[in-house]
């Protein structure tokens, strides 16, 4: 177990790091990589492609193991269904990374840092969970399943 932790805070490091390197925690940056109509700073497409290829790659491997090298077992998706809950979780996700310039992310990486701003997104967005959390209980108290496709 204390070797999950160790491997959990070096991979976190190393995550956070590459977000103030690759300038995913400079907001401004972020805003002007979104700005497609005025100064678009297109450099954060190769951050974003290298991301994709190499959770690709991890993923391929783990879905061929049942286990991670410490012995933990994934919790992988299987659902490929893309319903209305995908799809406005994904606009929300969206919308609110493009007001804000802030993905959870670089948003931990700014909370580190002690900026004011990150620490109200962080904020936000646990309260936005919290909310989540609170409807999905209602909604299972109903009798609907969670995730699912009724509409």
């Amino acid at each position: 177990m204390r070797g999950s932790f160790i491997a959990a805070g070096a991979s976190g490091l190393v995550f956070g790091l590459g977000l103030i390197l690759a300038g995913m925690a400079d907001p401004g940056k972020v805003l002007a990589f979104l700005d497609l109509g005025g100064a678009w700073d297109p450099s954060l497409a190769w951050v974003m492609a290298g991301a994709i290829a190499v959770g690709s790659a991890a993923f391929a491997v783990a879905r061929g193991r049942g286990r991670s090298w410490l012995g933990a077992e994934f919790d992988l998706p299987v659902s490929r269904a893309i319903d209305r809950r995908l799809v406005l979780g994904s606009l929300a996700f969206g919308v609110g990374w493009g007001m804000a310039g802030i993905c959870p992310g670089p948003a931990l990486v700014l909370v580190g840092s002690g900026s004011a701003k990150g620490l109200v997104f962080v904020a936000a967005m646990l309260a936005g969970m919290k909310l989540f959390q609170m409807l999905e209980g209602r909604r299972s108290s109903k009798g609907t399943i969670p995730g699912g496709n009724e509409g």
